[in-house]
């Protein structure tokens, strides 16, 4: 496909996402549709899309529509490119640019497209980040780092810089925690690489890795809100005694045990009525489902999702899940409370909230990560029963 097929394509699938349909849903649809699009145009054709998703109100600004045609067109624009070289009309170009979307508009782009936020959100960003609102949403607006953790029970990191650039990855340590390595190049040959078959490497982003780093040293650990099962991954890298993961939705650990053989660690995955059973835990992780909003450079399309009902939905979640793994904590315990968010709303404000409910406990440590080019943005505090 050429460039301006690509943009034609991007378009399409904008469009159908306008239409209400999930970005990965269409862009699934539209590979099945489309045999003839090569891996290197589905890749392309897909960073014009999640491209557009991250900016789309300046695009729109830009373009003189929220239409796929005008986002299209403003994104070009953001990126300095002029779109009449690619909206030319021959082959699988899009059409000609049209009179009305020739023109630049006029005056200064509004502060919540120049944020690209929903109105209600740039109002929030404003309230609950002060002085760092205006950069943490313009940094949201470019990809996310690919970052790497480097297994350190089976291989030390420096052969694993090495193994990495053997297959072609270059990669450079990250600050963020010392088992972190932020990918430099290569970072569609990971998957094949033999370090990452291996298991001397996972995905995981930096920030989440020094959540992990600053926990306690703990013999029995519960990761209460596993998901994937990043976390437990890198707890059992660091020798706990006994890992255990659990998530209330069982399918999203469905990867776990393959995960954990690669790694060569031993996690235990359990059920609710199994977390009484093997309990208390010395620590207990609480990695909280949230907006995700540090982590919106990965899936731009939820903060356009976002509402204020669905936000005080989570938070009240968040609430009853934080209740619930209190009561699992071991004495002198301590229990940890996580976000991938970057509202205080999430974090400072349901810790406060928590201590209310609960007088014994006290906050002994907390730490906001904001958005940077080393890691999504991040929130942990760390709770223990006063003595």
């Amino acid at each position: 496909m050429t460039p301006a097929a690509r943009v034609a394509a991007a378009i399409e699938i904008l469009d159908m996402i306008g239409d209400g349909l999930p970005a990965e849903q269409v862009l699934t649809r539209w590979g099945r549709g489309n045999r003839f699009a090569g891996s290197k145009d589905r890749a392309a054709i897909r960073d014009h899309v999640f491209d557009v998703l991250r900016v789309r109100r300046s695009a729109a600004w830009l373009g003189n529509a929220a239409t796929g045609r005008g986002l299209m067109i403003g994104l070009l624009r953001l990126k300095g490119v002029d779109p009449a070289m690619l909206f030319t009309g021959e082959g699988h170009a899009p059409a000609p640019l049209m009179e009305h979307e020739i023109p630049l508009p006029e005056g200064k782009m509004p502060e919540a497209d120049a944020w690209n936020l929903p109105d209600w959100l740039t109002e929030r960003f404003a309230e609950g980040l002060g002085d760092k609102a205006a950069d943490t949403a313009q940094m949201l607006q470019g990809r996310a780092p690919v970052t790497l953790r480097v297994n350190t029970a089976k291989k030390n990191i420096s052969d694993v810089i090495l193994m990495l650039k053997e297959t072609g990855v270059e990669v450079e340590k990250n600050p963020l925690s010392r088992t972190a390595l932020t990918v430099v190049e290569g970072s569609r040959r990971i998957r094949n690489a033999p370090a990452y078959i291996d298991g001397f490497v996972e995905f995981q982003d930096a920030s989440s890795q020094a959540v992990v780093d600053a926990l306690p040293k703990a013999a029995r650990v519960l990761d209460y809100c596993a998901g994937g099962g990043g976390k437990a991954l890198a707890i059992a890298a660091r020798g706990a005694d006994a890992v255990f993961a659990h998530d209330i939705d069982v399918a999203r650990m469905r990867d776990l045990p393959l995960r954990a053989a690669r790694a060569e660690a031993e996690i235990t995955q359990l059920e609710g009525s199994d977390l009484a059973q093997f309990g208390p835990y010395d620590l207990v992780l609480v990695d909280a489902p949230c907006s995700g909003s540090g982590s919106w450079r990965r899936a731009p399309e939820a903060k356009w999702l976002l509402t204020p009902e669905k936000l005080a939905q989570t938070m009240a979640l968040q609430d009853g899940i934080l209740d619930a793994a209190a009561a699992l904590v071991a004495e002198g315990g301590t229990l940890v409370y996580a976000t991938c968010s970057i509202l205080p709303d999430e974090n400072q404000q349901r810790v406060a909230a928590f201590l209310e409910r609960h007088s014994d406990w006290r906050c002994t440590w907390d730490k906001t990560l904001d958005v940077s080019d080393l890691g999504d943005g991040f929130y942990s505090a760390h709770l223990t029963l006063s003595k």
